[in-house]
């Protein structure tokens, strides 16, 4: 399939696809006119790319995956390369957390001092 069909069954744009290629999650072969062509499972990586992103993992997070793109990362196990950097996105996030909290902790503090 083309780019645009590619875009069309996963409901991302030809654009989003692009950025996947640039960054190297996403591998389409070329026919002899340049045009990007992509197999069906595809659908099924770009998918994966698009739930990793949503998560809050970076392009170059995602790099990690890259061996277990094809399989259902919902349900199925995690790469043992990927473990780590769930784990290291994991300890930035609860750090934020922490900062927040004390952050929220200042401003009640402030509030209750300003007699509101």
């Amino acid at each position: 399939m083309l780019i645009g069909e590619l875009a069309n069954e996963v409901g991302a744009t030809t654009r989003a696809l692009r950025y996947y290629e640039q960054q190297g999650l996403l591998h389409p072969r070329r026919a002899p006119n340049g045009y990007r062509e992509y197999d069906e499972s595809k659908v099924a990586q770009v998918g994966n790319i698009r739930l990793l992103l949503s998560l809050g993992l970076t392009a170059n997070d995602v790099r990690a995956f890259l061996p277990c793109l094809d399989q259902d990362i919902v349900d199925g196990p995690i790469c043992p390369a990927s473990a780590q950097v769930i784990a290291r996105r994991l300890t930035d996030v609860e750090e934020r957390i922490a900062a927040l909290d004390i952050l929220r902790q200042r401003l009640i503090e402030a509030l209750a001092q300003a007699g509101g």
